[in-house]
């Protein structure tokens, strides 16, 4: 066996690991989470004595998008967390009402976690950061936050409201767009030329290219640049690597609210742009299955929709249809499992969602 088919069982193992205490611990009469006691009480088994690995959790169907829009979000917080401070985030909206999560620490987990991936000389300790990116109820507000905090930094914030944005774009208000658009980069400028000790950025493609129509990065102090959304493609990757910032580290991510946040495939300076996806295992688990037939995972290069698991003592979604499809990635060296390549809004949703400022 391998190294790498040998880090590839060690992952699946940690894997199945963390199912167990998390299903133990959320169906636990005492400590778990309302929400799954009572849907625990519909089942005609005891998940903690069924649900043994991953594979297992076919046992409990298929997460519905309702459940996170209808559901008191009181019913989401474990027993066992009773009477801790509790962040409520919420998605973007993009599919309907937005979906509500609780949280805890992991948001802070999350990104510590991801902090150890990131360069220490182009995301140096002690820097200061900038987000340009969604404010509001969004978990990238306080996300952020914490990784310049976590790192030694402060983190200096501009307004933005993506909903007013997509409403704009839905109206066909083009010209309003650009001027609440215009607002958000001159809330970046301002910041970028009075507090020099900015040297870490994050924002989304988009906003980057209309700040980098103003200004040069590089020429201010940024140093390292966390670029996130919807918008994030092989193209994009390249535009940016080579003519927007190209003397300024440029790290993609894929985030969102119900999973915590994705690591790149490190780029190797081979002119292949293309942007693979690794979730945190065994925090959170992505498979790309067939649309029409959920239950089949696709091939490895084959194109799938994302499904997503969340396994965290916090908050459980186990097998959660995403609004996103990519091809199915191989475990690397660097990530022994499952990533998804060429990441994009899920075709039959292209008409219907719209991605404003992403």
């Amino acid at each position: 066996m391998t190294s790498l088919e040998t880090r590839i069982e060690q992952a699946k193992k940690q894997l199945d690991d963390q199912v167990r205490e998390v299903v133990n611990w959320h169906f636990d009469p005492e400590k778990g989470t309302p929400f799954w006691l009572k849907y625990a009480a519909s089942l005609d088994f005891d998940p903690r004595d069924r649900i043994r690995g991953y594979d297992d959790l076919k046992l409990l169907g298929t997460f519905e998008d309702a459940w996170l829009r209808k559901t008191p979000v009181r019913e989401w917080i474990p027993q066992g967390f009773a009477g801790r401070p509790v962040s409520v985030f919420e998605t973007g909206g993009s599919t309907g009402v937005p979906k509500s999560r609780i949280n805890i620490e992991d948001y802070r987990t999350d990104y510590e976690l991801f902090s150890s991936t990131l360069s220490d000389e182009a995301f140096p300790k002690g820097a200061d950061w900038l987000m340009v990116g969604p404010s509001g109820p969004r978990r990238l507000r306080l996300a952020i936050e914490h990784l310049a905090q976590h790192r030694g930094g402060i983190c200096f914030m501009v307004d933005l409201d993506p909903r007013w944005v997509n409403k704009l774009i839905k109206a066909g208000k083009h010209t309003e767009f650009t001027a609440y658009r215009d607002h958000v980069v001159e809330q970046a400028l301002v910041r970028l030329k009075t507090h020099k000790t900015i040297e870490c950025l994050f924002t989304t493609p988009k906003l980057l290219e209309a700040i980098c129509e103003k200004i040069d990065l590089a020429d201010v102090g940024i140093k390292g640049i966390f670029c996130g959304g919807t918008e994030m493609n092989a193209q994009f990757h390249r535009f940016a690597k080579e003519e927007l910032v190209p003397t300024i580290e440029f790290v993609p991510t894929y985030g969102n609210t119900l999973m915590g946040l994705a690591c790149h495939k490190p780029y190797q300076n081979d002119g292949d742009y293309t942007i693979t996806y690794y979730p945190p295992l065994p925090r959170a688990v992505f498979e790309l299955v067939d649309p029409d037939q959920p239950d089949r995972r696709v091939a490895y290069g084959e194109t799938g929709r994302v499904r997503l698991t969340t396994l965290t003592k916090e908050f459980f979604v186990p097998r959660f249809l995403e609004r996103d499809e990519g091809e199915r990635a191989e475990p690397t060296e660097w990530y022994p499992w499952d990533g998804v390549s060429n990441l994009r809004l899920f075709t039959r949703f292209s008409e219907s969602v719209v991605v404003g400022v992403y």
